[in-house]
C-alpha cells in the first residue's frame, strides 16, 4: 500500500489568504506523514522552478499538478513528471483566464488548452466545497479517476457506494513558515509502482483505496502522533483527570464539521428558564414543517393583501353618484358632453399569469435532467418544445394586444381630460364593477379560510423513541401572543381589537406601517408545539433533557463526526441502555461517534468497535499523558510511541472501580436475586 497525498499548496493566489510557503515544512510533513507520492497542486498556477526545487528536496515521487477553478467548482489536473515546460504552458493559459476572484473556465476551455485528459489524473472536488457541478462531472466521467471529500464519513459511505466515484481525502495545507501542526489527511492505495498510470488503474477500483494501511476503512489517523480512531464507535476511557476531555476538545479542533456535546450541557438547572429555552428549541427546530403549513394561507393572504375594500367603496360611489347626476343633466349635454369618448370605458388590460406560468411549467418539463428518462417515456421531446413555442408566440400576441390597449387608454383618458374642461356636464366616473365584486369575492373567501385556519386541531404529530411530538393550530388568545410570534417590539393591541373579523383584521394590519406585510400570514393563528410523554403527559423537567439528548444525536447527521462527553453524568442507566446506545449504534454505522464515559452502561454495553484509554504517567519525575488504544476484543492496547497496557485491567478500573469490586457486586446481585 502506498500512501499519498495530491492536493496541496505551495503559492499564495487569489484563492487563498496570503502564506509564506515553507520547503522545511513541507519536506518535513512528507517525512513524518511517510508519504510515498504527493501532487502540488496550486489554484490555477504552476511554477516550475519551484516545483524543480521541491522534486530535489524531496525524496517521494512528486507530481506536476494545478487546481483549476472549472465552472464554479474545483478539479485537481495532474500530470506525469515529464515535459514539464509544455505543461508550464498549458497552465499559463489557465492562469490568463482566471485573474479575479469568481473567474473560472469551461469543460471547453480545458480541452482546448490540455487537449486529452486522458493523459492526465483528473480529481474533481466531490464531497467537497466548492464541488463540482453534477452536468460538469457528466460531461467528464470518461476521464475522472477519482472524487475528493474531506471527511471520513463521506469517504465510507463513497467506498460502499459502485454508483459513486472512488473518494480520495487529502491534506490540502497551505505549508507556511512558522507552521505548529500538520494534516492527517491521506489516501492509502494499492498500486504497485508509483506512476499516473498505476495511480489511475488503482483508483478506478474502490478496493484498492483505503483509510488506513492495515485496517481498511474502519480506522482512520485523526491526530499527527498517529493516534487513529475508529469510523464506527469509539469510546474513550481513563481516570480522572487523565486527558479524556482533552482528547474529544482536539478532535473537536482537528476536525470539521462536529457535533460536539459537552458534559452536563443539557442538564436542567433553572426550572422556568431551561423550559422557555427548551420550548424555544423545539419551535425552531420544528418552523420549517410550520412555514410549510402556513404556505397555502400565505398564497391566498398575498393575493388579497393588495384589495382595498375602502378605495372601491368610494369608486362604485363615485360611479354611482356621477352616473345619477350625468342622466339629471341630459337635456344640458353641448357638443363636448355628447362626444362618444366623453364617458367612454378604458380597455381592460388583464394580466397573463397562468399563461406565464404554463409557459413555465412547459419549460421546466424540458429543462429538467433528474427526471428526463420518466419524461421521456410518456411524452415527446420535440412535441414538448413545439407546444412551449406555440404558447410564447399567444404570450407575445397578448403581450402586444395588451400594449396597444394600454396606448389607446391613454389616449382615451387624454381626450377625456381635455373634453371635461371644454363643458361643465357631469363625466361619469369609470369603474371596474366586476372586478370590485370580484375582489368581494376574494375577502369572502380569504375569511372563511382564515377562521378554518383558526380552529384547534392537531395537524402533526411524530412519535420519537418514547416521546410524541405534537402540532396544533389555534387562534390567537391575545395581541401579547401575536406580539411574541412577530418578535417585533410594536404592539397589536388595536388590530387585535379586528381579529374575528379576518377582512377587517388585514386591513388594520396595513394600517400600522411598523408592520412588515410578508409576515401577516403568520398572525392569523398560533402554531405551538407540545412534547409528550410515553404516557400522554408533557415531559418532566428529567424527560426534557433527555428528548435535547435524544434530538442532538439524531441532528447528528447533519454533521461528519459526533462527540459526547460523559452522558451518565446526566442521564440515568435504563435510558442510557435502551434508548441512547440503540441511536449512537446506529448513528455510528455512517459516521465516526467518539464517548467519553466512565460507566459501564456506556463503555461496555454499548460494545464499541474501538478503545481508547487515556492515562497520567510519571516517567523520570514528569508527568506524560499517555494515549493507549485498539480494538475493545485486544488483550493489550498500545500507545503511538510502542508502549502497552493490559486491556482488560484498564477496562475494569475504567468502568467497575477494578476487578474486586466488580465481583463483590456481582455476588452482591446474585444475593438479591435469590
Amino acid at each position: 500500500m502506498k500512501k499519498i497525498d495530491l492536493h496541496m499548496h505551495t503559492i499564495s493566489t487569489i484563492s487563498d489568504s496570503y502564506f509564506e510557503f515553507s520547503l522545511e515544512k513541507l519536506k518535513e510533513y512528507v517525512e513524518i506523514a511517510e508519504l510515498d507520492a504527493i501532487a502540488i497542486t496550486n489554484h490555477d498556477i504552476f511554477d516550475l522552478a519551484q516545483f524543480n526545487e521541491i522534486c530535489e528536496a524531496l525524496n517521494c515521487a512528486v507530481f506536476p499538478g494545478i487546481e483549476i477553478n472549472l465552472d464554479a467548482g474545483h478539479l485537481l489536473l495532474i500530470s506525469e513528471n515529464h515535459d514539464l515546460e509544455g505543461f508550464q504552458l498549458k497552465a499559463n493559459e489557465v492562469a490568463k483566464n482566471v485573474v479575479a476572484i469568481g473567474d473560472s473556465i469551461n469543460v471547453d476551455d480545458l480541452i482546448r488548452i490540455f487537449g486529452d485528459l486522458n493523459n492526465y489524473l483528473l480529481i474533481p472536488h466531490y464531497e467537497k466545497k466548492p464541488s463540482l457541478h453534477a452536468e460538469t462531472i457528466k460531461r467528464l466521467k470518461d476521464v475522472i479517476s477519482a472524487g475528493e471529500v474531506d471527511s471520513p464519513k463521506k469517504f465510507v459511505r463513497m467506498s460502499k457506494d459502485e454508483t459513486e466515484l472512488t473518494p480520495v481525502i487529502f491534506s490540502d495545507m497551505r505549508f507556511y513558515v512558522g507552521m505548529t501542526k500538520f494534516p492527517t489527511r491521506q489516501t492509502y492505495i494499492d498500486c504497485g509502482d508509483i506512476s499516473l498510470k498505476s495511480l489511475k488503474f488503482a483508483l478506478r477500483d474502490r478496493s484498492k483505496v483505503s483509510l488506513s494501511k492495515l485496517d481498511g476503512n474502519s480506522i482512520f489517523q485523526v491526530f499527527e502522533d498517529g493516534q487513529c480512531l475508529s469510523t464506527g464507535l469509539n469510546v474513550i476511557l481513563g481516570a480522572r483527570s487523565s486527558g479524556k476531555t482533552e482528547t474529544l476538545t482536539q478532535i473537536n479542533n482537528s476536525c470539521e464539521n462536529v457535533k460536539y456535546i459537552p458534559q452536563f450541557s443539557l442538564v436542567q438547572r433553572d426550572d422556568a428558564n431551561y423550559e422557555k429555552e427548551f420550548n424555544a428549541d423545539v419551535t425552531r427546530k420544528k418552523s420549517i414543517f410550520s412555514d410549510k403549513h402556513l404556505a397555502p394561507f400565505k398564497t391566498v393572504l398575498d393575493d388579497v393583501l393588495s384589495i382595498d375594500t375602502e378605495t372601491n367603496k368610494r369608486r362604485v360611489a363615485d360611479y354611482l353618484d356621477t352616473l345619477m347626476k350625468s342622466a339629471e343633466e341630459a337635456q344640458k349635454f353641448d357638443s363636448f358632453s355628447k362626444a362618444s369618448l366623453f364617458n367612454e370605458t378604458l380597455f381592460d388590460l388583464g394580466e397573463h399569469t397562468s399563461l406565464n406560468e404554463l409557459v413555465g411549467s412547459v419549460r421546466q418539463l424540458i429543462e429538467n435532467i433528474e427526471f428526463r428518462d420518466i419524461i421521456d417515456r410518456y411524452i415527446d421531446t420535440n412535441a414538448l418544445k413545439a407546444l412551449a413555442r406555440e404558447l410564447i408566440a399567444i404570450l407575445w400576441s397578448r403581450a402586444y394586444e395588451r400594449k396597444k390597449k394600454s396606448l389607446v387608454n391613454d389616449i382615451i383618458r387624454d381626450i377625456k381630460s381635455k373634453l371635461q374642461l371644454k363643458t361643465s356636464a357631469t363625466q361619469i366616473k369609470d369603474v371596474d364593477l366586476y372586478r370590485v365584486m370580484f375582489e368581494h369575492k376574494k375577502l369572502l373567501k380569504f375569511s372563511e379560510i382564515a377562521k378554518l385556519l383558526q380552529e384547534e386541531k392537531t395537524i402533526y404529530q411524530e412519535s420519537f423513541q418514547g416521546f410524541k411530538i405534537v402540532c396544533k393550530q389555534r387562534a390567537f388568545q391575545g395581541p401579547g401572543e401575536i406580539k411574541n410570534v412577530s418578535g417585533q417590539k410594536v404592539a397589536f393591541s388595536d388590530a387585535f381589537r379586528d381579529y374575528a373579523h379576518p377582512a377587517k383584521y388585514l386591513s388594520s394590519l396595513k394600517a400600522n406601517e411598523a408592520f412588515t406585510p410578508s409576515e401577516f400570514y403568520k398572525y392569523f393563528a398560533c402554531i405551538e408545539y407540545e412534547i409528550l410523554n410515553k404516557d400522554g403527559f408533557k415531559v418532566s423537567g428529567g424527560e426534557r433533557s433527555e428528548f435535547r439528548l435524544l434530538q442532538e444525536i439524531k441532528d447528528a447527521q447533519n454533521f461528519d463526526y459526533l462527540l459526547i462527553d460523559e452522558p451518565e453524568s446526566s442521564f440515568d442507566n435504563l435510558f442510557l441502555k435502551s434508548e441512547v446506545n440503540q441511536m449512537l449504534k446506529e448513528i455510528s454505522k455512517s459516521m465516526p461517534v467518539v464517548i467519553v464515559t466512565h460507566n459501564s452502561v456506556v463503555g461496555a454495553s454499548i460494545k464499541a468497535d474501538y478503545t481508547i484509554y487515556t492515562a497520567k504517567e510519571l516517567e523520570e519525575e514528569k508527568i506524560i499523558y499517555r494515549r493507549y488504544s485498539g480494538h475493545p476484543s485486544s488483550r493489550e492496547l498500545i500507545s503511538t510511541d510502542g508502549k502497552k497496557i493490559n486491556n482488560f485491567k484498564v477496562t475494569m478500573d475504567s468502568l467497575e472501580a477494578g476487578e474486586s469490586a466488580y465481583m463483590e457486586r456481582k455476588a452482591g446481585y446474585e444475593n438479591i436475586k435469590n
